[in-house]
């Protein structure tokens, strides 16, 4: 069932259309969300209320863009919206207690513990390097490198032409190999 055919059933109150498009796009807003948020609770709380406004407001979707280019756009608003509460919230130091370091890993076999060593480095300069960009470069880096959403797709997430895209994203790109240059030794 292609993503027009959801949305026409969503909008005539079919409840397991509306579960097959969130289960749909469900990981991969999440994963746009993290990547913005740098939290896993924000990013899950965020997608919820992604889908809650996708819900909401599925009858005001007329079909000028793609059904993932709309979603993908209540995304990166909602996690704006997100980052702006933050800025605007004192955050305590003491507040030592997330779980952010319990995460399980499946090692793959074939590497040794120096190999997964390293790559665990690279993968968290890489994380780190990313969070470092402006909002903007990051939202860029996101939707294009880590979600593979192509350029037009994220012209019509950020509603801007194709042009800014292409020369913003390089911009960005710019910035993030300058970062990560400072860990090259990791990356020879």
């Amino acid at each position: 069932m292609t993503d027009a055919e959801l949305v026409a059933k969503i909008k005539k109150g079919d409840m397991t259309a509306f579960d097959k498009l969130v289960a749909e796009y469900d990981k991969k807003v999440v994963n746009i969300a993290y990547s913005l948020l740098s939290d896993r609770e924000d990013a899950l709380d965020a997608a919820q209320e992604v889908f809650i406004k996708v819900y909401k407001n599925i009858g005001t979707f007329r079909g000028e863009s793609s059904v993932s280019t709309w979603i993908y756009r209540i995304t990166k608003n909602v996690c704006t919206d997100i980052l702006r509460k933050r800025k605007a919230t004192v955050i305590s130091l003491d507040d030592s207690d997330d779980d952010e370091g319990a995460k399980i890993e499946i090692a793959d076999e074939s590497s040794s513990p120096e190999q997964l060593a390293v790559q665990n480095e690279k993968i968290n300069a890489v994380r780190a390097a990313i969070a470092a960009l402006d909002e903007n470069q990051r939202v860029l880096v996101t939707l294009y490198d880590i979600n593979g959403l192509s350029y037009e797709e994220i012209a019509g997430v950020l509603k801007c032409p194709l042009g800014t895209v292409k020369s913003r994203l390089y911009r960005a790109r710019e910035s993030l190999r300058k970062i990560l240059s400072e860990n090259k030794e990791l990356f020879l």
